[in-house]
C-alpha cells in the first residue's frame, strides 16, 4: 500500500520551474530518502507534500488525502522536523511538547501519557523540566523528533535530521529512526547529504533540476554503475581521458581535478591500464561503488552541505522575482 502518491507534481515561480512533473510513490512503513544538489527542487517538493507550498500543477496524495484540497487532513497525518531548529529555547522540554499538543488538539486524557512515552523514547525524561537552551544539538534534535511524533502521524518528514551533529549523535538519532519504523510501521521521508545515512533507506529518489533522475534501492543504484570505480589523476587529465576512451572504449568524467570511470572487476583491469597507458599518472585508485559515486555519475557533481530548506525556498523565489522584473 502506498501512503504517498505523487503524479506529475510541479511548482513554478514565474518563469522558473523549480519542480517539473515529478512522479513517485512511497510505500507504507518505508524509509524513503530524497537526495538532490542544492536548488534541485528537493525542498520545494517536500514543502508541497507538507502543504507548506501550493503546487502549480499535478497532484499528490498523503495518507489518502489530497495535498491541495484536504490540507488539514494531510497536516494531521504528518509529523515534520525542519532542518532549522524551531523549538522555543526558553521553554522546558515538557512545555514545548505541551504547546504542540494544544496546537494539535490532542485530548487531555492522553496528552500526559503520550508526552511521557516520547520523552522516555528519546531518553530525555530526566531533562523534561530543563530549559531547551541548556540542551546540546543532539538533545534538541531528539526533542524535535519527539514533538513531530506527538500527534501519532502516519508519515514523519525529516529534513536533514542529523545536520551538524557529531558522528556518535548521528548514530544515536538513526537508532531512534529505525526503532520508530519497527515499533509503529511509521513511514519516514527524509533528506540527507550524508551518504552513509542514505544507506539506511529502503529506497532513494534522486532529484536534479526539478526532475527525478533515479529511484531505486541503494544497492541497485550502485550496481547500475556497471562495476568498480577507478579514480586517477594525470599530468594532463584531458589527454588521459581521451586515451582511456580511445584505447579502452571507456567514458571517463573529470571532476575536481580527478578522472573517474567505472569498469567490471576493477582490480583485474588495473594491471592492463598501468601496463599500456601512455599518459603520465600521478595517482591511481579503485573501490567498490558508493552512493557518492552514483550521485556524481547522475548529476555531474558531488553532493555537498546544503542550505536550510527555508533559505533554499527563499533563494528560489528571489531568483523568480528577478526574472519576472528583468533584473
Amino acid at each position: 500500500m502506498n501512503i504517498i502518491e505523487v503524479d506529475e507534481l510541479s511548482r513554478k515561480y514565474g518563469q522558473l520551474v523549480a519542480v517539473d512533473k515529478v512522479s513517485f510513490n512511497v510505500a507504507e512503513g518505508e524509509i524513503y530518502g530524497f537526495l538532490g544538489p542544492n536548488g534541485a527542487g528537493k525542498t520545494t517538493t517536500i514543502n508541497m507534500l507538507c502543504t507548506l507550498l501550493s503546487p502549480t500543477g499535478g497532484k499528490a496524495m498523503v495518507n489518502g488525502f489530497d495535498i491541495a484540497k484536504q490540507r488539514s487532513d494531510v497536516r494531521r497525518s504528518i509529523g515534520l522536523v525542519f532542518q532549522e531548529p524551531t523549538l522555543d529555547e526558553y521553554l522546558t522540554a515538557e512545555q514545548n511538547l505541551r504547546f504542540h499538543a494544544y496546537a494539535y488538539k490532542i485530548p487531555k486524557d492522553v496528552r500526559g501519557k503520550r508526552i511521557d512515552e516520547l520523552l522516555e523514547l528519546v531518553q530525555l525524561s530526566d531533562r523534561r523540566k530543563s530549559a531547551v537552551r541548556t540542551f546540546s544539538g543532539g538533545m534538541k534534535r531528539r526533542l524535535e523528533i519527539a514533538r513531530g511524533l506527538l500527534h501519532s502521524p502516519r508519515v514523519l518528514f525529516l529534513d536533514e535530521p542529523t545536520l551538524g551533529l557529531d558522528p556518535q549523535t548521528r548514530h544515536t538519532i538513526w537508532d531512534y529512526i529505525r526503532a520508530l519504523r519497527k515499533q509503529s510501521n511509521l513511514t519516514i521521508f527524509l533528506t540527507t547529504h550524508y551518504m552513509d545515512e542514505a544507506e539506511n533507506c529502503d529506497r532513494i529518489g534522486i532529484i536534479d533540476r526539478g526532475h527525478i533522475i533515479a529511484l531505486d534501492t541503494p544497492d541497485r543504484l550502485k550496481d547500475a554503475l556497471g562495476g568498480d570505480v577507478i579514480t586517477l589523476k594525470a599530468q594532463n587529465n584531458e589527454a588521459a581521458a581521451a586515451e582511456l576512451k580511445e584505447k579502452f572504449g571507456l567514458s571517463p568524467s573529470i571532476q575536481n581535478g580527478m578522472i573517474t570511470l567505472s569498469v567490471p572487476q576493477g582490480e583485474k583491469f588495473l594491471p592492463r591500464l598501468v601496463g599500456s597507458f601512455q599518459s603520465p599518472l600521478l595517482s591511481l585508485g579503485v573501490h567498490r561503488p558508493t552512493l557518492d559515486d552514483v550521485f556524481l555519475k547522475l548529476t555531474g557533481r558531488a553532493i555537498r552541505e546544503e542550505e536550510g530548506g527555508f533559505k533554499e525556498q527563499m533563494k528560489t523565489m528571489m531568483q523568480a522575482m528577478r526574472m519576472r522584473h528583468g533584473r
